[in-house]
């Protein structure tokens, strides 16, 4: 498969069809995961009562699940939504912030993983280490370092879980158990404001709304990031500017400038 030109070619998708994505996310990122999903041509809503998680997941074209700042009235929407997007055959996309940081982070995304269909899971390195029960250190939500032999990881959390899993880093790598590739777009910058990870997952979600297939469309999502970030960087002074400049980059982007800028390759 030609990967940047696939990757053009769900952004467009997306552009087209405005998919829109139902998230349950955290209380930090709320305001900047919806306007990036809105950036790249999807549509968000953002709720999170359990009187009304699975009606809104049924009419979703994806759902987002992270737990950045998990309570228990929170995890009850998220399985109220993941199962009924189950039902309904709606892709639904995980992030595990922090997994390993806490045991009621852990034993509740393990309980999302036992219970609902997961689509994606997307997480930093350190995070996607320990769901596949590799070695790696987690301070607060963040990789305090990055394993060795984050392709193979991957791959082998991929087969576990018996989904796609991305982990995003200096290099992103996505895997459906049997490939894996990577996708060297990015920016330092990137790591100097708060959220951007689960911004990537933003975009994975709206592309996986048009695209059956979970490894092109994560692919393309990071890539997409990634690469908007690196366009963004060009003109910004410090992370203010920056996070500013992603907004309006992300959403001036075109498709075709998508299959040119992508730097994907098969690990």
């Amino acid at each position: 498969m030609q990967w940047n030109a696939e990757a053009g070619k769900i952004m467009a998708r997306v552009r087209k069809v405005r998919p829109l994505v139902h998230h349950i996310t955290n209380v930090v990122v709320a305001n900047v995961t919806a306007n990036v999903t809105l950036a790249v041509g999807a549509s968000p809503v953002m709720a999170h009562a359990p009187e009304e998680a699975a009606e809104m997941a049924r009419a979703a074209k994806a759902v987002v699940l992270n737990i950045g700042t998990l309570t228990l009235g929170q995890m009850e929407a998220m399985m109220a939504a993941g199962r009924e997007a189950n039902r309904a055959g709606v892709p639904v996309i995980l992030d595990p912030v922090g997994m390993g940081a806490t045991s009621f982070r852990s034993r509740s995304v393990e309980r999302l993983l036992s219970d609902i269909k997961v689509a994606v899971v997307r997480g930093n390195a350190a995070e996607i280490a320990v769901l596949g029960g590799y070695s790696a250190r987690v301070a607060g939500v963040d990789a305090a370092s990055e394993p060795e032999g984050m392709p193979g990881i991957v791959r082998e959390t991929s087969r576990r879980l018996g989904t796609v899993v991305a982990a995003t880093g200096a290099i992103d790598y996505v895997s459906d158990g049997t490939l894996v590739l990577e996708v060297h777009n990015g920016h330092p910058l990137l790591t100097r404001i708060t959220g951007t990870g689960c911004m990537a997952t933003a975009v994975i979600a709206a592309m996986r709304a048009v695209e059956e297939d979970g490894l092109p469309a994560a692919t393309a999502a990071l890539a997409c990031f990634g690469y908007a970030g690196e366009i963004a960087a060009a003109g910004a002074r410090g992370p203010g500017s920056f996070q500013v400049r992603l907004l309006d980059v992300l959403h001036a982007l075109q498709p075709e400038e998508l299959a040119q800028g992508a730097r994907i390759a098969a690990g």
